[in-house]
């Protein structure tokens, strides 16, 4: 593919998640749903998942417990220094025209690190425990589109910290 085709087609698909993004806002606030993602977008900076791995402690033991938290700091690391190499701003910093609705953590956006979060930990507790897993996977879906729908995230960033998420936590079950 030559460069200006190449260029286009990028352009192309910037606009398309700004689309997305604004029709995401608007969807929720239309809806009032903005305190919700908000809510869960909160409990996925990390209380949902500490409490996840306290319950899986309390029932499969210790030993479970740090195998989750291990893969967290794993998880972590990754999405930090992807973020810190990749630098895609947030879609409200680089759009007027979207806006936050949430409090920031940080500067960039590619990946999501909530979603790569919940994603992984959706995973591994789906391999602990069947039925906590089928618990766990709506607040899981919820998280990924509070990324949009709170003007934190391009749905790409989502997908990657998705695809992230389910290879670092396919990788941590296989070792």
């Amino acid at each position: 593919m030559n460069q200006p085709r190449a260029s286009e087609l990028f352009r192309r698909a910037d606009e398309l998640e700004q689309s997305i993004c604004r029709t995401a806002i608007a969807w929720a606030r239309r809806r009032r749903l903005a305190p919700f993602f908000r809510t869960v977008s909160r409990l996925g900076d990390g209380v949902f998942w500490y409490a996840l791995i306290g319950v899986v402690c309390m029932f499969e033991g210790w030993e479970t417990g740090r195998f989750m938290i291990v893969t967290a700091l794993i998880c972590t690391a990754i999405y930090k220094l992807l973020k810190l190499w990749l630098v895609r701003e947030r879609p409200f910093i680089t759009h007027n025209d979207i806006t936050c609705d949430a409090k920031v953590l940080d500067k960039y956006s590619f990946p999501s690190g909530h979603t790569l979060h919940a994603v992984c930990f959706t995973l591994l507790t789906a391999e602990i425990s069947p039925v906590l897993a089928l618990c766990v996977l709506p607040f899981t879906l919820c998280v990924a589109l509070s990324r949009v729908v709170l003007g934190l995230h391009y749905p790409s960033d989502v997908l990657v910290g998705a695809a992230i998420g389910f290879s670092i936590g396919a990788t941590a079950l296989s070792v």
